[in-house]
């Protein structure tokens, strides 16, 4: 059984000065990509959002692996260009709002719908272009949470995001051709390639 590896970027150097797809990951970020790329079994590919937090998670994880990272268009975080940074409080309303309201555009942000049709149709576009082994995919975790709710066949919601607070940094393991979640999400630090 061949396995899809969805990570979520870890932790983050913020500034509001500069766009959030630009942001780079901390050092504790790094760190717990290198954590992580010790303990992964060998993959075929890896492939990343284009964002620079993605990118970075992903270049430490190839390169253990020694394969060279492929960033897709497609794998961003759900697009919130339309406000740019929010302080936390209001983005986590926002975010709230976003996931409450699938079809509507909370403040110009992408709709959740759209999101998830996006998030969704890139990952079963790419996967097959790896035809052996294991996959990784760094990406983010808005659109991980969309990806879980489309896997479980249930309705957008929030409960689906990765846990919060943690600085991100977790792995939903899911199972391929089948498309079945198989192990939910799990942080970086906790995670172990499971039974097969």
């Amino acid at each position: 059984m061949r396995q899809l590896f969805y990570i979520t970027h870890a932790d983050v150097v913020q500034d509001p000065a500069i766009p959030v797809t630009d942001w780079p990951l901390s050092e504790r970020g790094k760190a717990r990509h290198r954590a992580l790329a010790a303990r992964m079994p060998p993959l075929g590919a890896v492939f990343s959002s284009l964002e620079r937090k993605a990118q970075e998670g992903a270049q430490i994880l190839a390169e253990a692996q020694g394969l060279w990272p492929r960033g897709v268009l497609f794998l961003h975080e759900n697009d919130r260009s339309a406000t740019g940074y929010l302080p936390p409080e209001e983005f986590e309303a926002v975010a709230d709002a976003f996931f409450a309201r699938p079809r509507d555009s909370v403040r110009g942000w992408e709709r959740a719908i759209d999101a998830q049709y996006r998030i969704t149709t890139t990952l079963k576009r790419i996967v097959p272009e790896s035809r052996e082994g294991d996959v990784a995919v760094v990406a983010h975790g808005g659109v991980g949470a969309l990806l879980r709710a489309h896997l479980l066949d249930a309705p957008i919601d929030r409960s689906h995001d990765q846990p919060l607070g943690k600085g991100g940094g977790h792995v939903l393991t899911i199972a391929l051709p089948d498309w079945t979640l198989v192990q939910d999400w799990t942080p970086i630090e906790s995670f172990r390639d499971g039974p097969r």
